[in-house]
């Protein structure tokens, strides 16, 4: 099995997509760390040599950051944010949509299981 950046890769799939299981690689990247590396994207995990996959790891590591490092560096961007009080940080601290979505209906992905609240039904204004 081969281990990169602290991540197993899945023996059965391409290795293109098997990079993409580490935090901070996505398509483009994946097919770029190969072709610095000297890999075929096309080749499975489990049949790459010990050589190939140590050049791979080579790249990742000199030239890009993943996992740990690049969760901490998110992190710590949103942290900063909360603390000088930008209108970002105040949406991230109340778990709100980041971006400017609706909230009124939908969002409901970043703000949980609906939560019933009493009286709140809609009533038919009488004209």
């Amino acid at each position: 099995m081969a281990r990169i950046a602290g991540v197993d890769l899945p023996r059965t799939k391409r290795v293109d997509i098997a990079l993409r299981y580490i935090y901070g690689i996505g398509p483009y990247r994946a097919l770029e760390v190969l072709n610095q590396a000297q890999v075929n994207p096309a080749i499975r995990v489990k049949d790459l040599s010990e050589a190939e996959v140590a050049r791979i790891r080579a790249v990742i590591d000199r030239d890009y950051k993943v996992e740990g490092d690049l969760r901490r560096e998110v992190a710590m961007n949103i942290k900063r944010l909360q603390e000088i009080g930008s209108y970002r940080g105040l949406r991230h601290r109340r778990n709100l949509p980041v971006h400017g979505q609706r909230t009124r209906t939908n969002a409901r992905t970043k703000r949980g299981a609906r939560k019933t609240v009493a009286g709140r039904k809609r009533s038919k204004a009488k004209k």
